[in-house]
């Protein structure tokens, strides 16, 4: 069972950071502007907070279930989030990447996106809620703790297998830095407007 329980913490989060949102994205930049070696200590220090982050929300996610308005909050800090990343990516659009760049800087910032990743919020508390209901885990701590170090591992599989992907796209067409940095911050900024699109129609319309 405590295998089982590791396994599905790592398949479930795996899945979750398929799609693309604002850490995969900022993972694919820094792959793209300082190497996989950079985005490799980025990957390991984001999955280290990923595992208290899964096991805090896996904890509170029948609390969190049951607050009127959270999806709403995460909502209005996913706009501040993606626009904040669309803006930097775009002012820094057209410099050049440098060619040194400190360890703890990238390990800085993958802990501070590890703790900035309102997405996952809904994401356990749906599918924790789901796993725990159905009996796929056991509601307990030790249990959470395997359960969470499978989500770490999950999330730094996904993430190790975009920044390679992202490594050879590069090789492979030749993209500039540019050209790659203008894409990733349109991208953020259409995922900021998603979500004042959504919320506007929640407010204003679906009543």
């Amino acid at each position: 069972m405590i295998f089982l329980t590791f396994f599905i913490g790592l398949f479930a989060n795996f899945i979750g950071y398929i799609p693309p949102g604002n850490i995969n994205l900022t993972l694919v930049q820094i792959t793209v502007n300082r190497g996989l070696k950079q985005a490799l200590l980025f990957i390991i220090a984001f999955s280290c907070v990923e595992f208290f982050f899964t096991y805090f929300i896996m904890h509170a996610a029948r609390w969190l279930s049951g607050q009127v308005k959270l999806d709403m909050v995460i909502d209005w800090v996913m706009v501040v989030l993606f626009g904040v990343l669309g803006a930097i990516t775009w002012m820094h659009r057209k410099k050049m990447p440098k060619t040194n760049y400190s360890n703890t800087e990238s390990i800085r910032y993958g802990i501070l996106l590890g703790f900035l990743n309102p997405m996952q919020v809904p994401f356990w508390i749906i599918t924790g809620t789901y796993l725990i209901t159905h009996h796929w885990i056991l509601d307990g701590r030790p249990a959470l703790v395997v359960f969470s170090l499978g989500a770490a591992a999950g999330s730094f599989l996904a993430l190790f297998l975009y920044a390679k992907f992202a490594k050879y796209f590069k090789t492979k067409f030749d993209l500039s830095t540019r050209l790659i940095n203008t894409g990733i911050a349109i991208l953020f900024f259409s995922f900021a407007a998603y979500h004042v699109v959504k919320q506007v129609y929640l407010i204003f319309f679906k009543h």
